[in-house]
């Protein structure tokens, strides 16, 4: 049975993948995500169904449009097979826990793979959009309602006002002090969706660990004040680090 269901969360996680892969191209573009249909980037050649399986077609075309030959981006690849790994592993941890009711299963799956388009997006354009960030906040506040829940509503309502409110007014006083700004509107929208799904004990390891991978990233390849990052990057990354990894390192630390 565990066969299958890793295989169907294979398919369904390459197809979330593919997906995935016109919201990272999109959005940053204001471009709607269902029309045009999948077309090529840089010829507009529409492709067929037979050309569109994730993963697949890829190998087989060798990273190039059929029709002009043209590059396609390698990040591509990777979306559609980080997106089924990342699903899968989450079902390994969470989804075979049956005294939950596997509300912890759909409740980090989502904010995984929420992640993924946001990590790229930010990466290649410096901008979460909003409709992958706050959307974040009501999904997380309703599985905080569900009784087997390991966040509670008051918990994760209290948590995200207060980051936000934080974020925000350490965003206020950089624009007051430098005149210009420091931490992306994106930023705190997506700290604070988080927020609703970790709650206040998980919280501060998310803010430490990205923001010393934000530095030393920064120290090692940028070092220009000047320059912007993307730092919603170390957020998805250090998020997604933290839903399996977390309860065991805070084990760790409290024992």
């Amino acid at each position: 049975m565990t066969a299958i269901i890793v295989i169907l969360l294979a398919i369904l996680g390459a197809s979330l993948g593919s997906f995935f892969n016109v919201l990272i191209h999109r959005l940053p573009q204001n471009k709607s995500i269902i029309k045009p249909l999948s077309s090529c980037a840089s010829c507009g050649y529409k492709i067929p169904f037979y050309l569109n399986i994730p993963i697949v077609s890829y190998i087989m075309l060798k990273g190039k449009c059929k029709n002009c030959g043209a590059s396609i981006h390698w990040h591509h690849l990777v979306v559609e097979i980080v997106t089924p790994a990342v699903l899968i592993a989450v079902f390994y941890k969470y989804g075979i826990r049956y005294d939950l009711s596997h509300v912890l299963f759909f409740k980090y799956a989502i904010l995984c793979l929420m992640m993924i388009p946001i990590f790229f997006t930010d990466a290649f354009h410096q901008i979460i959009p909003h409709v992958l960030s706050i959307p974040l906040i009501p999904i997380g506040l309703l599985f905080s309602l569900h009784p087997y829940s390991d966040i509670m509503f008051k918990n994760a309502a209290i948590t995200a006002a207060a980051v936000f409110i934080f974020l925000y007014l350490i965003a206020l006083l950089y624009m007051l002090i430098r005149k210009q700004a420091g931490l992306g509107g994106g930023d705190i929208w997506l700290l604070t969706g988080i927020a609703t799904f970790l709650g206040a004990l998980n919280m501060p390891f998310i803010f430490i660990i990205s923001a010393l991978m934000g530095i030393l990233w920064f120290v090692i390849f940028i070092r220009n004040r000047e320059l912007e990052f993307a730092f919603g990057t170390f957020i998805a990354v250090t998020t997604v680090f933290w839903v399996f990894a977390g309860d065991w390192i805070i084990s760790f630390l409290w024992f």
